[in-house]
């Protein structure tokens, strides 16, 4: 059956849901083993040189002794021009001893790198005959040689130019290591990172797929894989100057789209928060939330760092309020995902932002991946008594043709007409095996065409005028027959009138079934053209009511209403079903 083969595939949704969450803890415990081993590696210098600065060109400036005392410690506007920069860094003992020794070198422009007068690198191509700069990178590794290596003070000269960004003056920044440690410890982090990106990319594709695939379109599913996504570009844009070289003058080209990212996934966490945990005033919250963000760009534009912290608190602070909001309702995972907040929060405090913005994200995340194991097993055990229900409903459909005193009163009936008449015993026999077939064929479906049931209901009103010799007549307004509704439903409605109705002067009575699609519904109206009888069932907690109920819920969730009152000519019965 179609129902098992849903219940089966959530099964495995559900096992695949387990199996993410476990390829995400042991990235998680990974990364923060990396992650430690950073914090307990040897800072080699702690104080921050200052350079200082002069516009010009000469080869002597990079003497180890030249005197520098009348230069500036800020640079001016060098335009196309050739400038110098003069660093004195000072050695110890211990880092004489970490050969081969190697300089890092953050700094804009193109330029030569002299230590003590000795040219040891370059970084991109100077301009020179007439030919324009070819710019470097923002970061550069240098081995500085063995012979040059003594405990004390050094100079570092750089011979520079920075003709695509003059008026950006963005200080120097030096680091000595191992050139080993150098070379190899950001290769090291990288790949954590590749790992962690990887299994982003891997959850992001497989809840689109989940998305696209589903009946039912939840879009917390949809959420959830864009973050995923979103955050996979994030690590890999974080990244990407360990993978290509990136030109000093597309530096903030690569910030500007991390500080994006990480505005868009500043959104998205609380609204997935807003959708699991109902919270009613999301609409409101996201308006906000959206607008404080802006503001956050606006104030702090250029400071790309700080822009993305202060994205990152005002997404705690809007997640925070919609958790505290889910616990406060008794939602399932409440405490879970405030646990998580918590610890992303403390993260972000203590852990230098490169590092704790990823690991205290993959903790909202892994929150996020219990809750959708909780939302898996709510579905699984929905679908379950979705297929006991389907089961009941088949049954209770054959029931209501087979029932004893249903076929012993037909068959009694069928007998008189055919001594009588046998032509019309014959119409009678046709029209009973038409409703019996009819029957056999929707009694396993949840939506049938409207035609198949308006037949149904034709068959049933032969069968009753032949049965209580009653002239039932049956009419249709407006009808749409590409409509879907579910099975028998207005058969039951048809039941319930000639069960308890009687006949007008006349010997008739009427059925009349009218459709309207309206803006944001579609309406069934059945009415009853009768006699009500003085002593009947409640119908508002009868089988045929509950039938019918059962059945909408089925199809449509929460979305339909059903009502049926007594009026002055019979009975009237509306069924709403929202588009």
């Amino acid at each position: 059956m179609k129902t098992s083969e849903q219940l089966q595939g959530l099964l495995n949704d559900h096992t695949l849901l387990k199996i993410s969450l476990y390829i995400y803890i042991m990235h998680n415990l990974l990364f923060l083993l990396t992650f430690l081993s950073l914090l307990t590696t040897p800072v080699i210098s702690t104080e921050e040189p200052i350079p200082v600065y002069k516009t010009g060109d000469n080869m002597a400036w990079a003497a180890k002794n030249y005197d520098d005392k009348d230069w500036s410690q800020a640079r001016e506007n060098t335009l196309d021009r050739i400038f110098w920069s003069r660093t004195h860094l000072e050695m110890y003992q211990e880092e004489e001893e970490l050969k081969p020794l190697g300089l890092q070198i953050q700094s804009f422009g193109s330029f030569e790198v002299y230590w003590d007068g000795v040219l040891i690198g370059r970084n991109g191509q100077l301009p020179q005959n007439g030919k324009p700069e070819v710019p470097g990178t923002e970061s550069s590794y240098y081995r500085i040689p063995d012979h040059l290596i003594t405990p004390g003070f050094h100079t570092v000269a750089l011979r520079s130019s920075q003709s695509f960004l003059p008026d950006v003056h963005r200080s120097i920044a030096f680091k000595m290591n191992s050139y080993t440690t150098l070379l190899t410890k950001p290769l090291v982090t990288m790949s954590y990172m590749n790992l962690m990106a990887g299994a982003f990319l891997i959850a992001a594709v497989y809840y689109f797929f989940l998305y696209m695939n589903s009946q039912r379109r939840q879009w917390d599913i949809l959420i959830f894989a864009s973050i995923c996504l979103l955050f996979f570009a994030l690590l890999i844009m974080e990244y990407l100057k360990f993978h290509v070289f990136i030109p000093y003058p597309d530096f903030y080209v690569r910030l500007e789209i991390i500080g994006w990212l990480t505005f868009v996934n500043a959104l998205l966490v609380p609204l997935y928060f807003i959708i699991q945990f109902n919270f009613k005033k999301g609409k409101w919250l996201m308006v906000l939330l959206f607008i404080a963000l802006l503001l956050l760009y606006i104030l702090n534009y250029k400071s790309y760092d700080q822009t993305a912290l202060l994205y990152s608190l005002a997404m705690l602070i809007a997640s925070f309020i919609v958790v505290f909001n889910g616990i406060i309702q008794k939602e399932k995972g409440g405490f879970i995902a405030l646990t998580a907040l918590l610890i992303s929060a403390l993260i972000s405090k203590l852990v230098v932002y490169d590092y704790g913005l990823f690991i205290s994200f993959t903790v909202i995340v892994l929150s996020m991946l219990y809750l959708h194991s909780i939302r898996a097993s709510v579905i699984e055990a929905e679908h379950q008594n979705a297929v006991l229900l389907s089961s009941r409903l088949q049954l209770e459909l054959l029931k209501k043709n087979i029932q004893p005193h249903f076929l012993r009163n037909t068959l009694t009936s069928m007998m008189d007409w055919v001594e009588e008449s046998p032509k019309e015993g014959s119409r009678f026999i046709q029209a009973l095996a038409a409703e019996f077939d009819i029957m056999n064929e929707i009694s396993e479906q949840t939506l049938i065409p409207i035609t198949k049931e308006l037949e149904l209901c034709r068959q049933h009103v032969s069968i009753m005028g032949f049965r209580k010799e009653i002239n039932y007549q049956w009419e249709e307004i407006g009808i749409d027959e590409k409509q879907l509704i579910p099975p028998a439903i207005i058969h039951t409605l048809l039941e319930n009138g000639i069960t308890h109705s009687e006949p007008l002067p006349g010997n008739t009575v009427k059925f009349i079934l009218s459709y309207c699609l309206k803006e944001k519904t579609h309406q069934y109206t059945f009415e009853t053209f009768a006699k009500n009888r003085e002593v009947m069932t409640n119908r508002s907690g009868g089988n045929g009511f509950k039938y019918i109920r059962a059945r909408l819920t089925e199809s449509y969730g929460q979305n339909w209403t059903f009502n049926s009152v007594a009026t002055e000519d019979g009975w009237i019965s509306t069924i709403h079903i929202l588009r």
